[in-house]
């Protein structure tokens, strides 16, 4: 019998999440994409890295420094995790570099330019020149280094440009160029975008007078971001996120991007006041610094025809009827984001918040973003005497200070706010509405597996349920009172709560699904896999012969098709058009067989957070959602499998294409468009055509 706890059976996350990362950079070259797609993820690719570094690698570093030595079931030590991640990426900058450059060849054939100022023509110099003076040498900040100018504290994520200059006498110093985020990171003239350190390298004498450079390179620096919260009483909570939010940009270095052949005495300067090792340096050699930066152009309205075209989300019947509450009391409504639009659950909220029947509107916000209509909708629920209880989670990480501003406005409004919970972070993705009619009370209910945030709605995937059942908003009502009481040791009756519910009745699923052998079948869709426990109820399953489909966008610990351990399990990515964000955990003979989560197969959502997971019952809507999996697992365009060797590959077909995403879009807009019709069941015969010629 093969040893479940064997180090072998277990990837690393960290390297398993690099393995994500690179899938994300692929689409870079991948060739059915026009450009401005390609280089959006780049874009993607580079903010991920930033955000792991930020994160992850510093986590790393410190338990080094602590001496911590095993931390993970793959037995790796902080420093030979750490050593793998610098060659890993450093083997990856060179694929990043062909892709960057192929993709500005790509661009010159649209007549659109990323160029370095020298390169551009004379009549273009001569405009960012007269940008440069009136728009740019105002707030740049140049900075002498000596005895009396010290070393300047650079903030997370500070870009500029470090220099050395010479004077009339021969006499060398070094300095710094500041470029403030508040600048643009690319400056356009017509079709092209030239980096603003090229500009500014042009206009250092100007800047410092009496000076000519003699050495420059752009710089980037990254800190440790994560914030350490000791929690105390509430009402210190919010002084408290304040204070790390400020230390965030204090936190220890842990990365210095450079230009590949930057002067040898400018990096001695920069490392020796920054005091980095050399594995923590990287040097480009033909990509700008901040590839995050490249937002810019994506964004630009003017190149438009450049990306994929724009999908506009559905309200399907019977959601495009007036009254929310009316509509969902017939009947349990599914939606499936972006295909289906994010307007109900606005609608919803302003609704319920304007309805004079509506006694109370209690919900989780996670991530909201930076403009919320439904924060809006809520405050002015407040000010209409409705009964308003919001949890605010403030260790949204990366998030805090949008949630912080939306925190003190609902509470300035009058609404009873909660900022989370001592210990565990609030992820779980829940609204209730409670009306009063006819002198009895009502109950609306709205979960899902992703954020109440209109605008990641249009580019992740996620599912919302609606419902009035009286079992489900009883335990969501006995959730809220947990939210605001003191009880830590909750439980429900037909949903489940983590950190005390979820993972048990997962394992109990896997073991019972596993039972029928051969004929059982699980299928766990989620961004990550790693908590060891489920992934050894899952060997277990697989070595009973139990047929096991994990569709994991990210990271993915368990590692597929080992014998005697994992010979029924398949691991597939789905990497694309949009990001997979919805938990589906379906298991062939549960009376359920679906059920959809905010929670992810990690410790930190299963034992360190509040999450929620729901049964979907009603069989037109369990059905809806295998439909959706069976296509997925049927993908030929954008889905990936991994190896037994940690590595994935691109699955493809020379037959039908099948791109989920395309047909989710596509079956929509025929749903949308026969809106006045009967809708014929075309899910399930799209699906079930799939199927056969999948057989």
């Amino acid at each position: 019998m093969t040893d479940l706890n064997s180090p072998s059976l277990y990837f690393n996350r960290e390297l398993s999440w690099l393995e994500f990362n690179t899938r994300v950079l692929a689409q870079a070259n991948n060739k059915s994409l026009p450009p401005l797609e390609k280089l959006k993820f780049l874009a993607i690719y580079g903010t991920n890295l930033d955000e792991f570094y930020m994160i992850r690698v510093a986590g790393l570093k410190a338990l080094l420094y602590a001496g911590i030595q095993e931390i993970g079931a793959d037995k790796l030590t902080p420093k030979e995790q750490l050593d793998a991640i610098h060659l890993y990426l450093h083997n990856e900058q060179r694929v990043l570099e062909k892709h960057y450059q192929d993709i500005l060849l790509e661009l010159g054939l649209h007549s659109v330019y990323i160029k370095a100022f020298d390169t551009i023509k004379k009549k273009q110099k001569k405009e960012i020149e007269k940008i440069f003076f009136e728009q740019i040498f105002p707030v740049i900040i140049p900075i002498a280094i000596d005895t009396t100018h010290p070393f300047p504290h650079l903030n997370n994520l500070s870009f500029g440009i470090a220099i050395t200059l010479i004077d009339k006498q021969s006499n060398l110093k070094n300095g710094l160029i500041r470029i403030p985020r508040i600048l643009p990171r690319f400056i356009q003239v017509d079709s092209v975008f030239v980096p603003i350190e090229s500009v500014v390298e042009n206009f250092i004498s100007d800047l410092f007078p009496g000076y000519k450079s003699v050495a420059s390179t752009a710089f980037r620096v990254t800190r440790n971001a994560d914030i350490a919260i000791t929690e105390q009483e509430a009402d210190d909570f919010l002084e408290i996120l304040e204070e790390g939010l400020r230390a965030r940009n204090k936190g220890s270095l842990v990365r210095l991007e450079l230009i590949e052949g930057a002067d040898k005495d400018l990096i001695k300067f920069l490392t020796t006041h920054l005091k980095l090792y050399e594995n923590d340096i990287y040097f480009y050699k033909d990509t700008p610094l901040n590839l995050g930066s490249f937002w810019q152009i994506i964004g630009n309205k003017n190149l438009s025809n450049l990306m994929l075209p724009v999908y506009a989300p559905k309200t399907l019947p019977p959601l495009n009827q007036d009254d929310i509450c009316k509509i969902i009391e017939k009947e349990d409504i599914l939606l499936y984001h972006p295909y289906d639009s994010f307007d109900p659950i606005l609608k919803f909220i302003k609704q319920a918040s304007s309805d004079p029947s509506t006694l109370a509107i209690r919900m989780t916000l996670y991530r909201v973003g930076a403009s919320s209509p439904i924060v809006k909708s809520l405050i002015r629920a407040v000010q209409d005497g409705k009964q308003v209880t919001v949890l605010v989670e403030l260790k949204a990480r990366f998030d805090e200070e949008n949630n912080l501003h939306w925190a003190k406005a609902l509470e300035d409004a009058g609404a009873h706010v909660v900022y989370g919970i001592p210990g565990l972070k609030v992820h779980a993705k829940i609204a209730q509405v409670i009306k009063r009619e006819k002198n009895r009370l009502k109950s609306y209910l709205h979960l899902a597996t992703g954020n109440y945030n209109p605008t990641t709605a249009k580019i992740y995937t996620d599912i919302s349920y609606f419902t009035t059942k009286i079992n489900l908003n009883n335990d969501a009502t006995r959730f809220f009172h947990f939210l605001t009481g003191f009880s830590t040791k909750t439980t429900l009756d037909s949903l489940y709560i983590s950190p005390t519910q979820i993972k048990p009745r997962l394992i109990e699923m896997i073991k019972k699904e596993s039972s029928y052998a051969h004929k059982g079948h699980i299928i766990l869709k989620s961004n990550s896999l790693v908590d060891p426990d489920i992934i050894k109820a899952l060997y277990q399953a697989s070595q009973k012969g139990t047929v096991i489909d994990l569709i994991i966008r990210g990271i993915c610990a368990l590692r597929p098709q080992v014998k005697g351990a994992s010979e029924t399990i398949r691991v597939y990515s789905i990497i694309g058009k949009y990001l997979e964000h919805p938990r589906i955990y379906y298991f062939k003979h549960d009376s359920a067989k679906c059920y959809i989560s905010s929670a992810d197969l990690m410790p930190r959502n299963l034992v360190r957070r509040v999450e929620l997971m729901t049964p979907i019952q009603e069989p037109k809507l369990s059905s809806r959602i295998e439909k959706i999996l069976l296509i997925q697992l049927r993908d030929n365009q954008l889905r990936w499998e991994l190896n037994a060797n940690g590595k994935y590959h691109k699955l493809t077909s020379t037959g039908e294409i099948i791109n989920n995403h395309n047909i989710l879009e596509e079956y929509t807009n025929k749903m949308y468009n026969k809106a006045d019709k009967p809708i014929p069941k075309y899910l399930d015969r799209l699906a079930n055509k799939i199927l056969e010629k999948g057989k």
